[in-house]
């Protein structure tokens, strides 16, 4: 009987302990951190993705994944519930990429913000909060490399074509064309050697010449000096040129105020002169015996002797 009551003992204890420990353990998992429910919805593939994979923001841990599953409304597109710190900052440019820890392939949710859109999220009648789903590192290398082989593809055709045996022998010929003009490079030095010897003297006649021309132009330069001055001698106040204006002057002013006008007091003596000779030339051809008898006395006027008013004078 005693062996019974402490076997009854013994249990109760343990019954008392688990439930301790069970409680225990409900307190020490207790979260009180506010979550806010957040979805992904997307086509694209999410490798390596498990319930209870971490989201970061910006590389700080913010929560968890709750659920992935299908897309009941949309075929081929996933759901992704997400629970996630109610105070991150999560608004309508906020973005979500799939990040990859190490070498383990373990994916995890990276939230990112290009901060186009501050206002907060619209959620969806169906769906609730939804973050897009933008192309990871390891899908961008997957898009580029397949663009990538099929390049590597269309240039190995390209090599084909061009090792075809028509165009290895159009190669072959313009290797060996390639050989003939570097052989004709090589002699052309040897045809260049003559005009390279004579460079120097020709560059020295060069030299020569110009130093002719610079003395040809310091020539012209002291000739036109010369010539300015001797223009400036005869345009000057005291030069040629001014003293011929005022001899030229001179003159004219002699000729119109002395030379003229005695020209003009000699012309009228010559003409009174003239009309003397003219007069006396008529009497003489009137009484041609007045050469001998003197010229006709002149009739006397009135109040002189021998004057007759009726028009007949004693003579």
């Amino acid at each position: 009987m005693e062996s019974k009551s402490h076997a009854l003992i013994a249990g109760v204890f343990a019954i008392g302990l688990a439930i301790m420990a069970g409680l225990l353990a409900l307190w020490l998992g207790k979260d009180e951190i506010q979550r806010t429910p957040y979805t992904i919805a997307t086509p694209l593939k999410v490798s390596g993705l498990n319930i209870q994979a971490a989201v970061r923001y910006k590389g700080i841990k913010v929560g968890k994944v709750t659920d992935i599953d299908f897309d009941t409304k949309v075929p081929g597109q996933l759901i992704l519930n997400l629970d996630i710190v109610s105070d991150t900052p999560i608004t309508q440019s906020t973005y979500a990429t799939l990040g990859y820890q190490g070498v383990t392939g373990i994916a995890y949710i990276e939230l990112d913000d290009d901060g186009s859109k501050p206002a907060a999220i619209v959620k969806d009648a169906r769906l609730g909060a939804l973050i897009p789903l933008r192309p990871g590192l390891l899908q961008e290398v997957e898009k580029h490399g397949l663009a990538i082989l099929g390049q590597t593809e269309e240039l190995s055709k390209r090599l084909n074509t061009l090792l075809d045996p028509n165009n290895q022998q159009s190669l072959m010929n313009a290797v060996n064309q390639i050989g003939r003009t570097a052989a004709a490079w090589e002699a052309l030095p040897a045809k260049l050697d003559p005009a390279l010897n004579a460079l120097p003297q020709t560059l020295q006649q060069a030299r020569d010449s110009a130093l002719a021309f610079k003395q040809f132009s310091d020539n012209a330069k002291a000739t036109s000096s010369n010539l300015n001055n001797l223009i400036n001698n005869l345009q000057g106040e005291n030069g040629s040129i001014n003293r011929l204006s005022k001899n030229v002057e001179e003159l004219s002013t002699s000729l119109q105020y002395e030379t003229l006008p005695a020209m003009h007091g000699l012309i009228q003596d010559a003409r009174g002169t003239l009309r003397s000779i003219h007069r006396t030339s008529d009497n003489f051809n009137e009484r041609p015996q007045s050469l001998l008898f003197g010229a006709k006395p002149a009739t006397p006027g009135p109040g002189e002797a021998g004057f007759n008013p009726s028009g007949t004078n004693k003579q």
